[in-house]
């Protein structure tokens, strides 16, 4: 019997389409224009040429720490430098990210002689990255590029899952960072004779010490140059530094907190905005660890919330169809008797 083949035709660009544009010096949505008006091709295939070597990033508003969730919000900065990237954008300063649309806030495109050139424009634009307060992969992106297998284009689809620790664990700050944040949060009089004596000690060199931390609980012991005066008090709020596409918010260390919950915690809660599509369980149910609980949606993903050992739904405050917000608690499970 014959042979009946199919084959798929995209009517429509790629997100990939400027990497094409970028080695072949073509406008491809002006030629979609054209076609679409009756125009021929400005150029034929023979006419085309390959020069250089382009690559290209999705910048997305998500968690990479975080199995990749979406994180939506207000971009209250988005800066993106131009000077060695092509940025294809629809979002700037001030624009919100939804959980009704895709969470990319750019396409970053960059040109080079050969791959390695075009590999160090990538991750000099992305390292310089400064987006907040959202989560984006940026950092994610920037420790990839630097991914020994895959400067070697030893580039395979389990790549990330094999270095998932090292490319989604956020690295500590530098010497460098630290000691220009702890400059902005420590604060003493700088108008007063006394204050250039900080830190004086007999016999011995002045030495002055901050302790700090970020969002994450990390603690740093930065020492200060004793000589240089600070004028103001520590400011109420954390400060915001970026570095390699992370951004740190930086406070004096206060000591640890007691409001978290430990990782016996029954309590399941929404790890981000979005809405509730299936509810597996009832209030009084006996459930096993690993079981599916239910299942949200948000920016066309949806994720599956499970228990996290033996118990029973001791509360459940999830129904289908419900929009709930980050962090909302949606059901709770106690630990079953041993």
């Amino acid at each position: 019997a014959d042979r009946i083949w199919f084959m798929e035709m995209n009517t429509r660009l790629q997100v990939e389409h400027p990497v094409t544009e970028e080695i072949t010096g073509v406008d491809l949505v002006e030629w979609q224009l054209r076609v679409a008006s009756g125009e021929p091709l400005p150029k034929r295939q023979e006419e085309l040429a390959i020069q250089g070597w382009a690559m290209e990033a999705r910048l997305y508003a998500e968690d990479p720490a975080k199995g990749f969730l979406p994180s939506i919000g207000r971009l209250d900065y988005l800066h993106l430098s131009e000077l060695a990237a092509r940025i294809d954008t629809g979002v700037e300063t001030g624009a919100e990210v939804s959980t009704f649309y895709d969470p990319m806030i750019a396409k970053v495109i960059v040109k080079g002689g050969d791959r390695p050139a075009a590999i160090a424009a990538l991750r000099t634009t992305l390292g310089q990255a400064m987006i907040g307060p959202l989560v984006t992969n940026a950092g994610f992106l920037y420790r990839l590029l630097g991914h020994p297998d895959f400067d070697a284009g030893l580039v395979e689809t389990g790549l990330i899952a094999a270095s998932l620790d090292s490319l989604t664990t956020v690295p500590e700050p530098s010497g460098e960072l630290l000691q220009r944040a702890a400059a902005r949060v420590t604060g003493q009089p700088g108008d007063t004779p006394w204050s250039s004596l900080g830190g004086i000690r007999l016999n011995s060199g002045a030495r002055r010490f901050a302790m700090i931390s970020d969002q994450w609980g990390r603690r740093f012991d930065v020492s200060l140059d004793a000589r240089q005066n600070w004028d103001g008090s520590p400011p109420d709020t954390p400060t915001v530094v970026f570095e390699h596409g992370e951004r740190f918010e930086l406070a004096i260390y206060r000591g640890a907190s007691g409001g978290g919950m430990g990782i016996s915690s029954g309590d399941i809660l929404s790890p981000m905005p979005g809405r509730i599509i299936a509810v597996d369980i009832t209030q009084g149910q006996t459930v096993a660890k690993g079981q599916k609980l239910l299942t949200l949606e948000a920016m066309k993903m949806e994720h599956s919330l499970t228990a996290p050992f033996d118990g029973v739904v001791a509360e459940l405050n999830a129904t289908a169809g419900a929009q709930v917000q980050v962090e909302a608690l949606l059901a709770r499970i106690e630990a079953a008797e041993a």
